[in-house]
């Protein structure tokens, strides 16, 4: 079993994105039936021309459903198998796909069962997943994995159902995330493909490398009337830019996805840089096992999907942990509640937006629902009928149900939300939702505890001078020091400092990318944005001021996992760019606020005598005195290249910025 290639060149796996069908249908009322798996499917193949096959007709991106743990299914295979099944909520099934390499799933096997037994719980049994490939293409049956189910006891030590689902979440990642080390040191070819689409004792996952319609044949356990749930999540995958695979289909554990993160890259470093200031009651010492929560080389919904699977072990609801991810727009929006708005403010500083055009569905087995982003830049209908049916889908007309049981129909708006909460048997409006969760705490409260705006406090009367910015006879060497050139004066600065607009020009560039040219370029060049945004007219934060902010935050992370006030005061600035009396504010800032916060300064200079080779000597200094500057409990770091001058060369911003920040978490 072959799956993504690895880095190389300009390839890069974390760069998957893809572009798809997602639907669902589900019973209000939580009745279980065969028929809802059976419609899921028709849903499904209905959406078969969202998807994608290759020069042969045979081989797809990649589909498949997530229905609710076939509970009737499993007692008929233990009862044939003479094994006791625990009642349902005391199970879970792990869905694997196991290397072809024999040697490879026997170790993989063993590692699962080894995780399983190390963390106090019971494996009921193995049971192989029924398959039928025919039909499928040669190069999909090559890449095939081994696919079975492991079921595994709930220990009676564990308080609930969701104590065993943290428990389950420490063993898989226990037992995937060394995958590719243990492959290279064992010499084990296919072990790191050991992969579990779910482990859950509420939901599994029915998904490959298939075409829409092939789904159900191959997977006979969808064809077996003892297969039944009150819900069905499905998606049709088409990779934009990216290798088939079998485990990149949807869904995943929790979503499917229609869209593109496009602030993928710098959600996952976030993620990893707020590892230390996470704790959380009820995981306990077992978030140390579960790291790390997002492994290197995935998809962007498959990062999403992990950090929604930590915020849901932490305690957070469906919803709430949703609205966290994927937030409306709020910030510009002048009719929004009080109440609602301090929510979205308070969660800003915990979680950074997953930001990118994005129609997600999700479920946790319990409830189910879909959200689009705040944008609304990907479409979803969903109707409701008079025998308790709810259809939500890319696009309308995947069933066709008569017009007069449809009792509603309407599409999902940007930022909203459609939930369908299947224990209180009933559809939970969006309004109605988000006023429950921002009356839940008091979050106005916590924000005039906590927060404080930059441009809301006084200077102090005795701040010292900035530095002249504005000197005729340092200006020249100030911007040679800096890398402006006589074209960035004349083209750009010039016509925005005389005009107030962006300078408009008509002529191409043919001029070579930074790493490719063979002139000198400052390190800034070198870094583009992630993703083509063209778009017309322009999307900016002056135009879209409603879906977008320049709002950042200076200080201390909250801890992600903790769901009250906590201690973290929090310094909210209006843009990214500082004025020189903003900056002396923050300098002069542990006066202003009594010591809610503490700042140093790092000089950003080396000596021009040592020349390039002084930079790395340079860097490492920077670096231990950070260290000792937050050992000494500030808790705002300022890295100044202000003592730039004709003896003194500057680091680039960027470098030294990223060589702090990445120091500091390590």
């Amino acid at each position: 079993m072959t799956d993504l290639p690895p880095k190389q060149g300009l390839y890069d796996p974390r760069n998957e994105h893809d572009s798809c069908g997602v639907g669902f249908v589900v019973n209000i009322k939580g009745r279980k039936s065969h028929d809802i798996i059976h419609q899921g499917l028709r849903i499904l193949v209905n959406l078969d021309h969202r998807g994608a096959v290759g020069a042969d007709p045979l081989v797809g991106d990649g589909a498949g459903c997530m229905i609710q743990t076939p509970d009737a299914l499993l007692r008929d295979w233990a009862r044939h198998q003479g094994v006791d099944l625990p009642e349902p909520g005391h199970y879970a099934v792990a869905m694997c796909f196991l290397p072809q390499n024999e040697k490879a799933r026997a170790f993989a096997v063993k590692r699962l069962e080894h995780f399983i037994k190390v963390e106090g719980q019971k494996l009921v049994g193995w049971r192989d997943v029924p398959t039928d490939t025919t039909g499928l293409g040669a190069a999909v049956i090559e890449r095939m994995p081994v696919i079975k189910m492991a079921i595994v006891g709930r220990s009676a030590k564990l308080a609930d159902q969701d104590a065993f689902e943290r428990k389950i979440l420490a063993i898989r990642k226990q037992t995937q995330n060394p995958l590719v080390d243990l492959e290279k040191k064992h010499k084990l070819p296919g072990l790191s493909q050991l992969y579990m689409p779910s482990f859950s004792t509420r939901t599994v996952v029915y998904k490959g490398l298939l075409l829409a319609p092939q789904v159900e044949s191959f997977y006979k356990d969808l064809q077996n009337p003892l297969t039944q749930s009150a819900l069905c999540l499905v998606h049709q995958r088409f990779s934009t830019n990216t290798f088939p695979s079998w485990k990149l289909a949807h869904p995943y554990r929790f979503i499917a996805h229609n869209g593109e993160i496009n602030t993928v890259r710098g959600n996952v470093n976030w993620m990893y840089a707020r590892r230390r200031t996470m704790e959380s009651d009820l995981i306990g010492a077992d978030l140390d096992k579960m790291w790390p929560i997002i492994p290197h080389g995935q998809s962007d919904t498959a990062c999403v999907d992990n950090a929604l699977e930590l915020l849901l072990a932490g305690g957070y609801s469906l919803s709430h942990a949703m609205m966290m991810l994927i937030p409306e727009a709020w910030a510009g929006n002048p009719l929004m509640d009080a109440k609602r708005k301090a929510f979205y403010e308070y969660h800003a500083a915990l979680m950074e937006p997953w930001d990118g055009p994005a129609s997600i569905a999700f479920t946790d087995g319990r409830q189910i629902g879909a959200t689009l982003d705040r944008n609304g830049l990907r479409p979803a209908r969903f109707l409701v009928t008079s025998d308790d049916m709810v259809v939500m889908a890319s696009e309308a007309g995947v069933l066709p149900i008569p017009e007069e049981k449809i009792v509603r129909k309407w599409r999902l708006q940007p930022g909203k939300m459609l939930l369908i909460d299947l224990e209180q048997g009933r559809i939970v409006e969006d309004e109605e939702l988000k006023r429950t969760l921002a009356e839940a705490e008091p979050y106005e409260e916590w924000l005039r505890e906590t927060q404080y705006k930059l441009e809301e406090l006084s200077e102090m009367p005795d701040a010292p001078t900035p530095a002249p910015s504005n000197d005729p006879s340092t200006l020249l060497d100030r911007q040679q020091a800096f890398g402006y050139t006589q074209e960035d004066i004349q083209f750009f600065l010039e016509p925005m400092s005389s005009e107030a607009d962006d300078p408009v020009g008509s002529m191409g560039t043919d001029t070579p990318i930074a790493v490719l040219s063979q002139k000198p370029k400052l390190l800034y060049n070198y870094f583009k944005q992630n993703f083509a945004q063209v778009t017309n007219p322009p999307i900016d934060p002056i135009r879209e001021e409603l879906v977008m902010s320049l709002v950042s935050m200076i200080g201390p992370r909250p801890n992600l996992l903790g769901q009250h006030a906590g201690t973290h005061k929090r310094l909210e600035v209006t843009q990214p760019v500082l004025t020189n009396a903003e900056l002396e504010k923050i300098r002069s800032i542990e006066e202003l606020l009594d010591g809610a916060f503490r700042t140093a300064t790092i000089d950003c200079t080396w000596p021009a005598s040592e020349g390039a080779a002084g930079l790395e000597k340079a860097l490492d200094r920077v670096c231990v005195e950070a260290t000792d500057c937050v050992l000494a409990d500030r808790n705002i770091l300022i890295l100044s290249d202000r003592a730039v001058s004709a003896d003194r060369i500057p680091i680039p911003a960027l470098l030294a910025t990223a060589a702090v920040h990445h120091h500091l978490i390590r």
